[in-house]
């Protein structure tokens, strides 16, 4: 070991002698590739026929603190629920057609009969904080395939059995089904 102006050299024997390897868990940043093949990257349903969700880049899997990116598939005819959540949200449509149903008022009692908006390969659209919608392959025929990005993730979701439901009576599911394996405890909440 040698010193020069208070800087510290340890011989790269000692360095790497004493390194053990250890291979990274499910819910690890530790041994993910920088690049990735998104046809090799786990995919599931959540219990929710019709969807296919990756995960591309995430807070709780790769350490992301501001954004999530995810790739979402719908089946001909499947939709999301209705939800709002207390992050920004990006879609871009990679293929298919559908529609987007956002509440009109999101600030009164129940978001209210919904505007329609229809979406389409090559669209996008933004969903603002706490806006109340609904994303829907309304194709008989084809998937309708969207590439996602919200911001302050893990991402806490309000669930909403119809349009008139108060917004006080939404169920908040949190953790996410997604991020239910990876999440250690609760997160501090901004608002």
């Amino acid at each position: 070991m040698r010193s020069v102006a208070g800087i510290v050299f340890l011989p790269l024997t000692i360095l790497f002698s004493t390194a053990t390897i250890v291979e990274a868990s499910k819910c690890s940043i530790n041994g993910l590739p920088l690049v990735s093949n998104i046809s090799e990257l786990p995919q599931d349903n959540y219990g929710r026929a019709g969807l296919s969700h990756t995960i591309l880049a995430g807070s709780l899997l790769h350490g992301m603190k501001e954004i999530e990116v995810w790739l979402q598939t719908f089946a001909p005819g499947s939709r999301t629920p209705i939800h709002r959540h207390s992050c920004e949200e990006v879609l871009v449509v990679l293929r298919g057609n559908g529609v987007l149903y956002l509440a009109v008022d999101s600030h009164g009692k129940y978001p209210g009969s919904p505007q329609v908006f229809p979406i389409f390969t090559n669209s996008t659209f933004s969903v603002p904080v706490n806006d109340a919608h609904q994303v829907w392959n309304t194709d008989n025929q084809e998937d309708l395939q969207v590439l996602v990005i919200i911001s302050r993730p893990p991402v806490k979701v309000f669930i909403y059995e119809d349009w008139f439901m108060p917004h006080t009576a939404a169920k908040l599911k949190y953790p996410y089904y997604w991020d239910e394996p990876c999440f250690e405890g609760p997160d501090k909440d901004e608002l």
